[in-house]
């Protein structure tokens, strides 16, 4: 089994690429479960219709699936509760200028 901070290092690593921040700190990963070898994760994105949303989770599941351990990851993406910027780490707060 992966242990959670190997598991948040991989998902720090997928960036939405419109913002460059990652998914992590934009505060976009719900849940993240593990049942042995796979991974059940519960995401969101910024937008309902942000253009990006395949490229975040087609990357977020490569990025845990190279965690060792892990043999699959399901990504699943989530509205509800709907994202807000409430949600994000200082960091993506300092990095997009947001006080």
């Amino acid at each position: 089994m992966a242990d959670q901070d190997a598991i948040l290092t991989a998902l720090r690593t997928v960036k939405d690429p419109e913002l460059n921040v990652n998914i992590v700190d934009l505060g976009l990963v719900y849940t993240v479960q593990q049942r042995e070898t796979e991974l059940d994760v519960e995401m969101t994105l910024t937008s309902p219709a942000c253009p990006a949303g395949p490229e975040i989770l087609r990357n977020a599941v490569g990025a845990l699936e190279k965690i060792e351990g892990v043999t699959k990851a399901n990504v699943k993406l989530v509205m509800t509760p709907p994202w807000s910027p409430d949600r994000m780490s200082d960091d993506a707060r300092d990095q997009l200028g947001i006080f």
